[in-house]
């Protein structure tokens, strides 16, 4: 099996018989591919894009959605939690 991590994971290869019964084979070197991906959705990012802010809000979000539950709620999100299906308060 590949590592995922090696540069030999960003090669994609496909193996055939053409028509006249010669076997070939395609690769496709997809790290070029990635990077320029990767720069791209950088760039739509822009300058001003914080990721420590966007994870602070995304926690403060959290909270606030969680926040004044009732008791049958509250009693859910606790069973949520439990059961893995919820991250507990402060771990999301």
């Amino acid at each position: 099996m590949t590592d995922p991590t090696s540069p030999a994971a960003d090669i994609s290869r496909v193996t055939g018989i053409s028509g006249d019964g010669t076997r070939g084979t395609f690769e496709l070197d997809l790290a070029g591919h990635e990077a320029r991906r990767r720069a791209e959705v950088l760039a739509a990012l822009g300058d001003t894009w914080d990721p420590v802010a966007v994870m602070e809000d995304e926690a403060e979000a959290q909270r606030l959605l969680y926040s004044g539950l009732d008791a049958d709620q509250q009693a859910t999100y606790a069973m949520l939690v439990a059961a893995g299906v919820l991250p507990a308060a402060g771990q999301g």
